[in-house]
C-alpha cells in the first residue's frame, strides 16, 4: 500500500459539482492499493500517520503530530499511485488493484484510521472523478510504501 501525506492548511474533494470533504488545518492522505496488502499494512500505515511528527510546534520545529494538533484528516483514493514508469511513456497500472479487493481495503484503512484517531475521516468517493483542492502547508509531503517498513 502506497500513501502520500500533505501537510495542508486547506483541503476539499469535490464530486459532479459538489463538495464532499473540506478541512482545514490537517493531511491529505492519497491512498494506492495493490493485491498483496493485507491488514497488517494498514494498521502499520495509519499508525504512522496518526503519529508522524510534520506539524509545527511552539517554535516552529516539525515536532508534532496531526493527533497533536487536533487536526483533520481526508483520505483519497488512488490507483495511479501504483503505477509503473518502467517502460515507455504511458504508465502501467497492472499492480494497482481491482475495485473487489481495492474498495473493501480503501473501507477497511478508512476505518481503521478512525478508530485509532477518534475522529471522523473525510473522504472522497472511490472510483469517481474528483477534483482535489489544496493548499500544502510547508510544502510538506511525505511518501510512505508499506512494503518499504523494514
Amino acid at each position: 500500500m502506497k500513501v502520500v501525506l500533505q501537510r495542508v492548511s486547506q483541503a476539499s474533494v469535490t464530486v459532479e459539482g459538489n463538495k464532499i470533504a473540506d478541512i482545514q488545518n490537517g493531511l491529505l492522505v492519497l491512498v494506492g492499493i495493490e493485491d498483496l496488502d493485507t491488514q497488517e499494512d494498514i494498521d502499520w500505515l495509519v499508525g504512522k500517520i496518526i503519529k508522524m511528527r510534520i506539524f509545527g510546534d511552539e517554535n516552529g520545529v516539525m515536532n508534532c503530530s496531526v493527533e497533536d494538533i487536533d487536526g483533520e484528516i481526508i483520505v483519497v483514493s488512488q490507483f495511479t499511485l501504483q503505477a509503473s514508469t518502467k517502460k515507455g511513456n504511458r504508465p502501467s497500472y497492472l499492480n494497482a488493484s481491482k475495485p473487489e479487493f481495492a474498495i473493501p481495503m480503501y473501507e477497511n484503512f478508512v476505518k481503521s484510521l478512525e478508530k485509532d484517531f477518534h475522529k471522523k475521516i473525510q473522504t472522497g468517493i472511490f472510483g469517481a472523478d474528483m477534483k482535489v483542492s489544496l493548499l500544502n502547508d510547508g510544502p510538506v509531503t511525505i511518501l510512505m510504501d508499506s512494503k518499504n517498513r523494514v
